[in-house]
């Protein structure tokens, strides 16, 4: 073994709970090659049985990943711990976050009084007042609201509607690159992802045809901003992704708008196309607060029940106080014009660092949000190059499954009088090795 760790156990489950222990204390790291089959059994006094049976299990759950003659190795995004991004180091510019500018957040205003209730909410979930607003919500870009539901959060919402759907070790398609809490949490849940090519307009027809022909049962994307990319829908995309799902009606599609604006243009999106199963999720969270762990959901009526029914067993509903503050928000013109400013800097921001990258040849995803995606051949070097000149960027790696390299710049809070400077400085950094690697 290439670490000092020892396994223990002597049965299948002790032998899995062994390996977890040393993957969540970190002594048996992402790549870590655990021993042979026949070699841990010696060593542990047990049948080659028992060790291959704790090894499925640990594949089951993504803890661990086989390959092939190189053996069984810990999970690059093992399940019991998320890809969490380094921590920024003091002096530099933070553009590896994905966060909104705070200067367009809106002070949050709970309500001033709550009043206390007798019992629970269980029997009256939602708020009629932000149940009415959000059906106008999802009215507005063509989304059925017949059956709308809360959650806390688009990510406890997805592994609510995947977890009562799909059993262990059923087929997710994912977007590759892809949002990376995403990526851990489909294998955490005992599912297996399917990565799906994404280009500028989205999921690549023919790779979403590969992914449901081998079988996935559920898939899960983003019709605009997507994360890392920036990629959106259009028209004639979404209705090449609607004509292939329709022939595979059983399979589940979620859809994670997760920058949707309170105003602002109508997108295409698959949950407006019909499909038999299907939910969308909308938050407010990078609009409005990131402390705001609101969510609403949109979706067919075998889904939204399951996930109702799945809810009320658990938390049981969203705090009607976060709720009110929310109804607030929503109804307050001074926040819908900052949300409105929000938008409109992002887009110039964006787009003045893919120009300023241009003009030094270096080319970037088209796209819409506050995330652009660089193509690079070494991801570590320009991040550590970028370093050097008091950027941080996101290494691509916590967002790839196959995709070819990149790095992530947040251009949020970039602007566009940085944006020259960061370009010229990117431009160094690829000149400073241009044989090896290279934008």
């Amino acid at each position: 073994m290439a670490t000092q760790y020892g396994i223990q156990g002597t049965t299948a489950k002790g032998i899995a709970a062994s390996v977890e222990r040393g993957v969540t204390d970190g002594d048996l790291a992402p790549g870590t090659a655990l021993p042979p089959v026949r070699r841990l059994a010696d060593e542990l006094g047990v049948s080659p049985g028992t060790v291959a049976t704790a090894y499925k299990e640990l594949r089951r759950r993504g803890l661990v990943v086989t390959r092939g003659r190189g053996g069984t190795v810990v999970a690059e995004a093992p399940s019991v711990a998320s890809r969490r991004p380094p921590r920024v180091p003091e002096g530099l510019v933070d553009l590896a976050g994905g966060h909104p500018d705070p200067a367009f957040l809106p002070t949050l205003r709970p309500p001033a009084e709550v009043r206390p209730v007798y019992g629970s909410h269980r029997a009256a979930p939602r708020l009629a007042a932000l149940e009415e607003l959000t059906r106008v919500w999802f009215g507005r870009d063509g989304v059925p609201a017949e059956r709308v539901t809360f959650a806390h959060g688009a990510l406890d919402c997805v592994a609510r509607l995947l977890s009562v759907e799909l059993r262990p070790g059923d087929a997710v398609a994912v977007e590759d690159p892809g949002f990376h809490h995403l990526l851990d949490l489909v294998p955490a849940l005992g599912l297996r992802t399917v990565p799906v090519t994404v280009d500028r307009e989205g999921i690549v027809p023919e790779a979403l045809r590969t992914a449901l022909r081998a079988g996935v049962r559920a898939l899960v994307c983003t019709p605009r901003a997507q994360n890392p990319t920036g990629a959106a829908f259009s028209p004639a995309r979404r209705d090449e992704l609607v004509a292939l799902l329709r022939q595979f009606p059983e399979v589940l599609v979620v859809e994670d708008d997760y920058t949707v604006e309170i105003e602002g243009p109508v997108a295409p999106t698959l949950a407006a196309a019909g499909l038999e199963r299907w939910a969308q999720v909308r938050t407010v969270s990078k609009r409005l607060g990131v402390d705001l762990r609101w969510a609403a959901v949109a979706g067919d009526p075998v889904t939204i029940a399951r996930h109702d029914g799945r809810m009320l067993m658990t938390s049981g509903w969203v705090s009607h106080v976060l709720q009110e503050t929310v109804v607030g928000l929503f109804s307050d013109p001074g926040v819908a014009r900052l949300v409105a400013a929000g938008e409109a800097a992002y887009a110039e921001r964006r787009r003045a660092l893919r120009d300023a990258l241009a003009s030094y040849g270096i080319r970037s995803a088209e796209g819409t949000g506050f995330n652009l995606w660089v193509p690079v051949r070494d991801e570590s070097a320009v991040v550590n190059g970028l370093r050097t000149h008091g950027w941080w960027v996101a290494a691509g790696a916590r967002f790839r499954i196959a995709a070819p390299t990149g790095v992530r710049i947040t251009t949020a809070a970039l602007v566009p009088a940085e944006a020259e400077r960061l370009a010229a400085d990117f431009a160094a950094v690829l000149g400073d090795a241009q044989a090896t690697y290279g934008g």
